[in-house]
């Protein structure tokens, strides 16, 4: 499998926000979303081959519960689910981040974080089968990566047309930014659009704390 990284640092989105966290980012993806914050593992050829007990020994060796897949996009990467599952009988609270363009067919997964891409990021509408697929499988939450209120207005119309029950609590909207002044000059609109939904506001720690340097 390929990886572009492993690493520990603090979950910056999302439920388990604060929460320290091993991440194993896989290379390539699936999407070419215009405002990516991760390119440097967008490329299939990112990072380098490892072996799967490579790949366990290293995120094991950190401690600690919680261990994040991410990318790129996991999902799409080959043996991601004998990794989820290795990850798993190690004792390991499995976090998938994926934009849910892929179905789960079984993966081994206790949170679902999923980021379907909304207009402004370019490419093909969200899958409605394949993320109703993850919510009714697995504990699940949504993230939608906003910019302005008519993304807000977007993401909760594709809410309306999935037909699945996602408490509102479990529905995120993050202000779309790659460095910590972006982050700043839209988080007032996006928390004006949180009152107006009933959505959470989401934090992106890892903005504010490392800016456009890397997580550490």
């Amino acid at each position: 499998m390929r990886i572009a990284e492993i690493f520990r640092s603090i979950q910056g989105e999302g439920l388990l926000a604060g929460v320290p966290s091993v991440f194993i980012r896989v290379a390539g993806c699936n999407r070419r979303c215009r405002w990516c914050d991760t390119p440097r593992a967008r490329s299939p050829r990112a990072g380098r081959e490892m072996a799967l007990d490579e790949i366990v020994r290293r995120a094991t060796a950190f401690g600690g519960r919680h261990v994040v897949l991410t990318g790129g996009e996991p999902m799409a990467a080959r043996g991601i689910r004998a990794l989820a599952r290795r990850l798993s009988e190690a004792g390991r609270h499995v976090t998938i981040e994926t934009n849910a363009t892929i179905p789960p067919r079984g993966v081994a997964c206790d949170l679902a974080s999923l980021s379907p891409k909304l207009r402004h990021a370019g490419g093909p509408p969200p899958d409605l089968a394949v993320l109703r697929a993850w919510l009714r499988g697995y504990d699940g939450q949504l993230k939608f990566v906003v910019r302005s209120p008519c993304d807000a207005a977007e993401a909760r119309a594709l809410l309306d047309a999935l037909g699945v029950d996602v408490p509102p609590e479990r529905v995120f909207l993050m202000p779309e930014a790659r460095d910590r002044r972006t982050l700043r000059t839209r988080a007032e609109a996006v928390r004006r659009a949180c009152l107006e939904t009933g959505y959470r506001f989401g934090p992106r720690l890892h903005v504010e704390w490392f800016d456009r340097r890397k997580e550490r």
